[in-house]
């Protein structure tokens, strides 16, 4: 049973880790863990509809993070690429998503700019290049690769073009009042895309974090525009304003919660192998017999 104070100091840690960090999320003041059946009104039209093999509209116009004008399409034909449908004032989710995809294509053995490009969109039009170009500097830095640069565009466009491109790829969201009353932010689901040379929608990941073995297989897959299958919608959602307090809070699926399960449900697995195992080993006594699975004591 020696094994037994070890896998109870890791149950014990694993215990309070998870309570700690819970804690640590919900101490933030705008962040909450909504209920397992109830969707907030204003979430109805938020989601993200997988529409795979859909082609995208690569005649749209867009501004770059230099102010000039470019056509969506002007970034597919020789590479796959990442499209992902941000707005860079975004109080939270947006910084996570994209922190979580360029965390992980540091480890992707793939170049930007030469494999594959980054496309990064936002979905507000008051946003401008300004406001691109400063985020294209923090992630190329925080990327640490400078010289991939030209392999990451940020854009900025008007309605018509946000419209257009969030329909053909399934991204649902609405605007939302922020602190100041006016409808100057937005609920929306947090998902990137992998996009063929071709510009069909080959592969959705969920969430803000990415495996960056799956963000591999999916970018050399579609390299051949090879599409890929459905994966589970379980979604994380961006702030909702509660206009009568006045606070924000993020409805978050439950990513977090089924990791949690399935590592308590793995550790309990382990704890009744374990059980089992020592129940079969022999008893060993002090004068150095042992009993058997008979009962019988025997000499070493």
């Amino acid at each position: 049973m020696r094994w037994f104070g070890v896998v109870a100091l890791v149950w014990a840690g694993l215990t309070l880790g998870s309570s700690g960090l819970l804690a640590q999320v919900s101490s933030y003041g705008d962040k909450a863990v909504g209920p397992d059946n109830e969707k907030p009104t204003v979430l109805s039209k938020v989601g993200i509809t997988q529409r795979l093999d859909e082609q995208l509209p690569l005649g749209l116009s867009f501004a770059d993070e230099t102010g000039r004008q470019v056509q969506l399409g002007q970034y597919f034909g020789k590479h796959p690429a990442i499209l992902a449908l941000v707005y860079f004032q975004c109080p939270m989710l947006c910084s996570e998503e994209l922190n979580g995809l360029t965390s992980a294509l540091r480890m992707v053995h793939l170049t930007p700019g030469k494999d594959f490009d980054v496309v990064v969109v936002s979905i507000d039009p008051t946003e401008g290049p300004a406001l691109a170009a400063a985020k294209k500097a923090s992630y190329v830095k925080r990327y640490g690769q400078p010289e991939t640069a030209n392999g990451w565009h940020f854009l900025t466009g008007q309605q018509a073009a946000i419209d257009a491109l969030t329909q053909a790829v399934g991204f649902g969201y609405t605007k939302i009042p922020g602190p100041d009353g006016k409808l100057n932010q937005f609920a929306h689901a947090s998902a990137i895309q992998i996009v063929t040379p071709q510009g069909k929608l080959a592969q959705y990941y969920m969430g803000v974090e990415y495996s960056p073995k799956d963000l591999l297989l999916g970018l050399v897959e579609a390299s051949s525009n090879k599409i890929g299958s459905p994966v589970a919608n379980i979604l994380t959602y961006c702030y909702h304003y509660d206009p009568a307090t006045n606070t924000h809070s993020l409805i978050v699926a439950r990513v977090m919660q089924l990791g949690g399960l399935v590592t308590l449900l793995s550790l309990g697995g382990f704890m009744l192998v374990m059980f089992r195992h020592d129940a079969k080993q022999p008893a060993v006594h002090a004068n150095g017999s042992f009993d058997t699975n008979n009962g019988r004591p025997q000499q070493r």
